[in-house]
């Protein structure tokens, strides 16, 4: 299992579209991704659960994964969190 805490820079939050291409590239790896904030713990490949979650700037996340490419995906989506492209 690896954690990392980050907290949300982009202006207007995480939205539908940073969302969606973290739950895409989350979908690509074989292990279980999982976010927390303010007490929540959502799957991280479901976009609902993301906007559930109304991720706005200043908040702290928890990104947990869990499986065989755990390393892989600790290193490629924490930035995905914070806007950045595929």
């Amino acid at each position: 299992m690896q954690t990392i805490e980050i907290t949300i820079d982009l202006q207007e939050g995480l939205h539908a579209r940073p969302a969606s291409i973290f739950v895409r590239e989350a979908s690509r790896f074989k292990s279980e991704v999982f976010l927390t904030a303010n007490g929540v713990t959502v799957n991280g490949k479901s976009i609902m659960g993301i906007l559930m979650l109304a991720l706005s700037p200043g908040t702290r996340v928890t990104l947990e994964v869990r499986g065989e490419d755990e390393e892989a995906a600790i290193q490629k989506l924490p930035s995905l969190l914070n806007g950045a492209e595929s």
